[in-house]
C-alpha cells in the first residue's frame, strides 16, 4: 500500500486542506482574467473544498471556469492534473472533460501573485455545460451512461504517466488506516464506535487492496462532479474536478462511483439490496472495461471504506472551518444509515454483494 501518514490529519499529506488563505474576491478574479487572458467576463464564485473557483460569463453567453489554486497546492500536482486533461482529450476526444487554455504568454499553469501577496497557480478551463447530476432525477438510462463514461475515462487514462501522478489523496481509501486518529473528531459515541468497526474491517482486507491493479484515475466520480443536460438528464455533458486524481486501484475508483448511487436520507433494512441502482452503473461499466473476480469481491468493502473516510474527513474539516461546514458535510449525514447497513452484514456477505 502507498505511503500513509501516522498522524491521521489529512493535512499531513495535503496542506491545502488545513491552511487558511486569503479568499480571492470576484472583482479580483475578473481583473486577473482580463489582464492575463484578455477576457472581459463576469466572475461568479463556485463552492469548493480548498481553492477559489469561478464561473466566468460574457454577455454573449460564452462561459469558462477559472481555478485559482490554494497557495499551498504543489505546482507539480497541478501540472499533473493539467497534462492528464490534455491526455484524455487526445485519447478519447468524445469524453467530456474541460480543456485548459493558455494565457497570453502561452502558459497553461501560470503562477500569479494575488492582491494579498500569495503565490498561486491559475488555470482557465473551458466551461462544461449542464447541471450537477445530484440535482436531477436518477434514471436507469442515466446510471448506465455514468458507468459507460467512467469506463471510457479509465481506458483513456490507462497509459498516462507523470512524475507527480501519485499524490497521497486523503479521500483515496487505500490510505484509510491513516485516518483512524480522526475518530476523536466524532462526538457521538455510537457513531464513533461504528466508524471504528469500519476501520477494523478495512484492516482485514488491506493486504488484498494493496495487490489490486492500479493506474491513474479520476478518483472522485461522484454526482457533484458529473454534469447532465437539464432537459435530457440521461445525457452526461461533463466530467469535472480532477483535483483528487491519482494512481490508485481501479476497484477504488469504481467503488466511489457506486457509493453515489446508494439510497440516501432514509433508514435501510438489513435485507435490502443497497446496490440495486448501483448495479446499473456497474453493468454498463463492465460492458466496456473488465473487472476481476477479486475486484468485484472487494468493491463493496471499498464502498463502505469511502463512507467511513467521508464521515471522518468531513466532520474533522467542518470543525476546522465552520464557515464552510454546510458544504463539507453535505453528503455526510446519509452515510450513517449506509454504514449501519454494511455493519449489519458479515464480511463474507458484503464480499458477495456484487459477485
Amino acid at each position: 500500500m502507498g505511503h500513509t501518514s501516522s498522524a491521521g490529519d489529512p493535512a499531513d499529506y495535503d496542506p491545502a486542506l488545513a491552511l487558511a488563505h486569503h479568499v480571492m474576491p470576484e472583482s479580483e478574479a475578473q481583473k486577473m482574467v482580463r489582464d492575463r487572458y484578455g477576457l472581459l467576463a463576469t466572475a461568479t464564485r463556485l463552492a469548493t473544498e480548498k481553492d477559489d473557483t469561478f464561473r466566468l460569463a460574457t454577455p454573449d453567453g460564452r462561459g469558462w471556469t477559472l481555478k485559482v489554486a490554494h497557495p499551498a497546492e504543489p505546482p507539480a500536482g497541478l501540472s499533473f492534473q493539467t497534462e492528464l486533461l490534455g491526455h484524455v482529450a487526445r485519447a478519447d476526444p468524445a469524453v467530456p472533460v474541460p480543456r485548459v487554455l493558455p494565457d497570453r504568454r502561452g502558459q497553461l499553469c501560470p503562477t500569479v501573485t494575488d492582491d494579498a501577496g500569495q503565490h498561486r497557480v491559475v488555470r482557465l478551463l473551458t466551461w462544461c455545460p449542464g447541471v450537477p447530476l445530484d440535482r436531477v432525477p436518477s434514471t436507469r438510462a442515466q446510471r448506465r451512461a455514468v458507468g459507460e463514461l467512467m469506463a471510457r475515462l479509465r481506458l483513456a487514462t490507462a497509459g498516462f504517466a507523470h512524475p507527480a501522478d501519485s499524490p497521497v489523496v486523503a479521500w483515496d481509501v487505500q490510505h484509510l488506516p491513516a485516518l483512524r486518529p480522526l475518530l476523536g473528531s466524532i462526538p457521538d459515541p455510537d457513531r464513533r464506535a461504528a466508524l471504528a468497526r469500519g476501520l477494523d474491517r478495512f484492516a482485514r482486507i488491506a493486504d488484498q487492496v494493496a495487490g489490486l491493479r492500479r493506474q491513474v484515475l479520476h478518483n472522485d466520480f461522484n454526482k457533484s462532479n458529473l454534469l447532465a443536460d437539464p432537459d435530457r438528464p440521461d445525457v452526461i455533458t461533463g466530467i469535472i474536478d480532477f483535483g483528487d486524481a491519482t494512481r490508485t486501484a481501479i476497484a477504488i475508483d469504481v467503488a466511489t462511483a457506486l457509493l453515489n448511487q446508494l439510497p440516501r436520507d432514509r433508514p435501510l433494512a438489513p435485507a435490502e439490496d443497497i446496490f440495486a441502482e448501483a448495479r446499473d452503473v456497474l453493468d454498463s461499466y463492465r460492458s466496456r472495461a473488465d473487472l476481476t473476480e477479486a475486484e468485484l469481491r472487494l468493491i463493496p468493502h471499498l464502498v463502505m471504506a469511502r463512507v467511513v473516510a467521508r464521515a471522518l474527513i468531513s466532520t474533522h474539516r467542518a470543525a476546522q472551518f465552520p464557515a464552510n461546514a454546510s458544504y463539507l458535510l453535505r453528503n455526510t449525514e446519509p452515510g450513517w444509515a449506509q454504514l449501519d447497513w454494511f455493519l449489519a452484514q458479515s464480511m463474507a456477505e458484503v464480499s458477495e454483494c456484487l459477485s
